[in-house]
Formats: C-alpha cells, structure tokens, sequence
C-alpha cells in the first residue's frame, strides 16, 4: 500500500510540474481534480480541428448494396461527418469543439472552431446524413456507439445560449429524431447487453442516451432507457473484472455498466447493487494501470482510450458512494492516476490517436455527470 501512494504521489507530482510548465491544465489544492486551461483548450483543439476535415485515411464501415453506392467517397456518403478517420470520431470531435468553445469563448480559436462546424452542420449536409439511415442495411450502422455521441453533441448544443449553437441545433435535429426513434426500436428487442470495451457496449451508449433525454426532458425516451437498462442489468453479480482489460479495450465493460446503473438506482439501491456487483479484489484490480505498448498501433492506443473512460466512471461512481466509504477515496485518487497517465500522450504525433483522443480526454476533464 505504502508503495502505491508513493508512485501514485510520485506520478502526481512529476504531471504538476508539467502542467504548470505548459499552463494546460491546473489541479485543485485538494488534489481530487484536473482544471483546463484556456491554453490546454487551445491546443486540444487543434487535433479536431486538423482532422474534421480531413478525409484520408478513412474507415467508412459501409456495407455496399449496390456498385454505385460501393464508389462513393466519404464526403459523398457522410457530408456533414466524413473526417477524423470515421464518422463517430468525427461526430464526438464537432462535440468537443462545441464544449470548450462554450468553456472558452474567447479562446484563440473560436473564429476557426466556428468557420468549421459552420461548414459542416447545415440543414442540407444533415439531411443528407439521415438519408443514410434509411438506405438497406444501414438500420444498426453505428448502432450504438456512434448514436450516443450524436446525441451529446446535440445535447450540448441544445444546453447553449448562442446564435451559431441555436442554429448548429436546429439544423441537427432531423438526424437527432432519427437516432431517437432507432434507439426507441431497437431498446425493446435488445434481448442481451453488449458487454465488450469497444465502440458496441451497451452500456456507454445508454449513459449518454440518458443524459441527453433528461436534459431534454424526454420522458418516453428517458423511460425507455431505465426500463432497459434496469431488465439487462439490474441482477448483475459478480462482475469478472478480473479479466480486464481485452487487449482493444478503450472502455470498461464493468465501470460502464455501474456508471449507468448509478443514474437509474436510487442511492441506497444502488449502493446495494453495487456491493453485489464487485469484490473488493475485483473493484481494487481496475485501479491498476493498463500498459499502452504501441502507440502507433491503431488497436493497441485505445487503452489510452481506457484510461480517460475509466477516470470518468471511477470519478461518477465515487460520487454515488456513501462519505465515509473507502472505495470511493480509492477511486477518485485513481481516476486522477488514469487522468494524469494519459494526458501527456494526446498529441502523440500518431493519427491512430490523435484522430479521437482529445474527445475523451476532454470529456475527463469538463463532465459533471
């Protein structure tokens, strides 16, 4: 134990420094949280910024159903979202860029962030991209990963007095309907939850459903989703975190399912819920480190990926634990490990990377869910 804090005390101090020498990020004098700066703010948002517009490389994850649609390019099948790699990536990195323009409104590159997502998010170019959901075999396209972030996006431009957001929002909203009645289709017949640490879990995608419905006060969506995630989740014991994490894994199938259940629980039922859920050996094994081999490897870098998610459950679930509870110590000091271990490699020069990082690292630092 006395080894830990030493390293995790060690670990701190060496990011401190290093935040101050760059002015990026400051960290509150109890030591339980990372601020952005404005210039942190800045930098981050040159990684989207450079790349939601660039359309090569480019995963489309498009299933042909015919040779004219199978030539078509990226921008030609995804207007509004073709950049960054693929089309989530590119939907979370317009979402960033609306988070810290509205954290930032006076930041560097405000004009920049504005000319790009004016360029993007027209009527026009948005009805184009819900043209897509109703082409042949494109009904669980980005189901439901790439839904959920749509739905923050909006969500967060829904939440802003702006002139450019009002009308970012409303020019979204035939695609926000569309994702909405998917997801209200697809939630009854969703007989087993996706339990991976990638882009399908079930679990991520149902948090930030619900956040948007709450914030938008859509009781049919909202009810949906506690309906589904109480049935899928709610006799859950013993999870094996043990096992984690895979070797792809940029979240965490445990900590995302407890991070969702915490909102549908009321606080004694879930903290009931949650004592079934983990042993202490189980909670205790997701405070370690994952270890990011490759960098340049497009599958291995999500673990850096890991990190920042884990850092936002840890920090949501620890809020949802009684004071005096000492799991909830341990997981905010090591949301601020998984925090500061991963801060340092967003700008790691390596597409693979830099295409998405930033979204998460971001949404570390500014939620308060």
């Amino acid at each position: 134990m006395k080894k830990y804090i030493f390293l995790f005390v060690n670990l701190l101090f060496t990011f401190i420094l290093s935040a101050q020498h760059t002015e990026m990020f400051k960290v509150s004098k109890d030591s339980t949280q990372f601020d952005l700066t404005i210039a942190g703010a800045s930098h981050l948002a040159t990684l989207p910024l450079k790349c939601i517009g660039q359309e090569f490389p480019n995963k489309t994850s498009h299933t042909s159903n015919s040779d004219s649609d199978h030539v078509l390019l990226p921008h030609q099948l995804h207007p509004a979202f073709y950049g960054c790699f693929d089309w989530h990536s590119c939907v979370h990195g317009h979402w960033m860029l609306v988070a810290l323009l509205k954290k930032f409104p006076n930041m560097p590159e405000s004009k920049q962030i504005r000319t790009a997502i004016n360029n993007n998010i027209t009527p026009e170019k948005i009805l184009q991209e819900v043209k897509y959901f109703d082409m042949p075999l494109t009904s669980s396209w980005e189901r439901t990963y790439g839904w959920a972030w749509l739905l923050k996006l909006d969500e967060e431009l829904a939440n802003w007095d702006d002139a450019d957001g009002k009308m970012w929002h409303n020019a979204l909203q035939p695609l926000t309907e569309k994702i909405i009645s998917s997801w209200l289709k697809y939630l009854p017949k969703q007989t087993y939850p996706n339990r991976t640490g990638v882009h399908p879990n079930t679990a991520f995608g149902l948090v930030f459903a619900l956040d948007y419905a709450r914030s938008q006060k859509n009781k049919v969506f909202e009810d949906a989703i506690v309906e589904s995630a109480r049935r899928l989740y709610y006799n859950d014991k013993n999870a094996p975190a043990l096992w984690e994490p895979d070797g792809t894994d940029f979240l965490s199938p445990s900590l995302e399912e407890s991070d969702l259940m915490r909102r549908v629980l009321p606080a004694k039922e879930f903290l009931k819920w949650f004592n079934q859920f983990y042993t202490n050996i189980s909670l205790t094994h997701l405070t370690k480190l994952p270890v990011v081999s490759d960098r340049t490897d497009l599958q291995i870098v999500h673990l850096d990926g890991l990190n920042f998610s884990r850092s936002w459950c840890m920090r949501g679930i620890a809020s949802s634990l009684p004071q005096k509870d000492s799991r909830r110590k341990m997981l905010i000091n090591s949301a601020i490990q998984h925090l500061a271990t991963a801060l340092p490699h967003i700008a790691s020069g390596e597409y693979g990377g830099e295409h998405w990082l930033a979204s998460f690292a971001v949404y570390a630092l500014v939620n308060e869910n």
